[in-house]
């Protein structure tokens, strides 16, 4: 909700990023009320070339390969950063330091120490640090929070989630840190608490490396939360059946988001066992589809951050500590992956 003293009100921003989601941040952040886009920053002259074409972008919008032209521009509130993780880091670190509020593209950066100065920094500098963690902000996730919350499950017993598609492949990061962030916050997310263990297994068919194992193009993960809830995390980007599909298994029922539904991306499935003797029977076992709020999350995501912004408020649902916590599981998948699949311990964000 926003209030009478925010209409007012409107923030000035540049998108750093104009790739394959930049464009979308762009798109949303032109059409939000409260938003003056007044600058665009990519490498590839091409791209500037392409979205002043695509969206016919006022004359006075700065459109510029080079980050550092953007601290001429006056009255700069804030920035958007949709770059490739490896450079997310500097851009990030240094917006901050020119006073500049940050919407960063998942994950915040590549390493847990460097998320938390940034995170630091922001709180620093009294500065909104936000993660676009799309999916925490899709109705169905937000409906799925609440049906879990509300205990229509029952007893909480596991999790799955299989994320595949024929690409897009990626040659800075492997499968698991392309794809899996976005199942493991919303288990995160609907469970209320972070994993303590994290396992990973891969194989390598595209890209294998000469001194190292290569990225990896399919991953299996298990991750253990404290009461022993499990998830297993299936990944592939080499995969014609695209699937999207999350859910969790209660003793009375399950929850299934399911983006590729015809229907609705959220289901719950009502059952559970009668217990006759040395018999289970099922029992109950129906289907009922939720309705869901009718939104686009990333605009969704433009609007909190605008909101924070102007309140000078973080987010709690997708700070930039949430994405720091996020780092933290992958880079403990990580070291399981590169150890053939051993458990590594996950204790209050510090992989031991």
């Amino acid at each position: 909700m926003t209030t009478d003293d925010e209409h007012m009100t409107k923030i000035n921003i540049a998108i750093i990023g104009v790739g394959r989601w930049g464009v979308h941040l762009l798109r949303n952040f032109l059409a939000h009320p409260q938003v003056a886009v007044v600058a665009v920053v990519d490498p590839q002259p091409e791209r500037l070339a392409a979205v002043k074409q695509q969206f016919n972008l006022d004359a006075n919008i700065l459109l510029t390969t080079d980050w550092q032209a953007i601290k001429q521009v006056p009255g700069l509130t804030a920035v958007a950063i949709a770059t490739p993780a490896t450079t997310h880091y500097a851009l990030i670190k240094d917006a901050l330091q020119q006073g500049y509020h940050v919407l960063a593209e998942k994950p915040l950066t590549l390493d847990a120490e460097e998320c938390r100065e940034l995170c630091q920094l922001a709180e620093y500098q009294q500065l909104i640090l936000m993660v676009d963690h799309t999916y925490l902000f899709h109705p169905a996730v937000e409906r799925g929070k609440a049906v879990v919350h509300a205990g229509k499950l029952g007893h909480l017993r596991y999790g799955y989630a299989t994320r595949t598609n024929l690409g897009p492949v990626r040659q800075d990061v492997d499968a698991l840190w392309d794809l899996a962030i976005h199942d493991i916050a919303i288990f995160n997310n609907w469970l209320g608490e972070l994993p303590i263990k994290a396992q990973a297994k891969g194989t390598v068919w595209l890209q294998p490396g000469e001194d190292s194992p290569g990225l990896a193009d399919l991953v299996w993960v298990k991750l253990t939360y404290p009461d022993n809830f499990q998830a297993y995390i299936h990944l592939c980007w080499s995969n014609p059946d695209k699937q999207r599909r999350l859910g969790v298994v209660g003793s009375r029922g399950s929850l299934i988001f399911d983006e590729m539904s015809p229907t609705s991306p959220l289901t719950l499935i009502h059952g559970e066992f009668n217990q006759q003797g040395n018999l289970f029977i099922p029992v109950n076992h129906t289907p009922e589809t939720l309705e869901i709020e009718k939104a686009e999350p990333l605009q969704k995501v433009c609007d909190r951050f605008v909101h924070c912004v102007l309140e000078n408020t973080p987010s709690l649902v997708s700070s930039g500590w949430v994405g720091r916590e996020l780092v933290e599981i992958l880079i403990a998948l990580t070291t399981s992956l590169n150890q053939g699949g051993v458990p590594i311990k996950i204790s209050n964000g510090y992989t031991n």
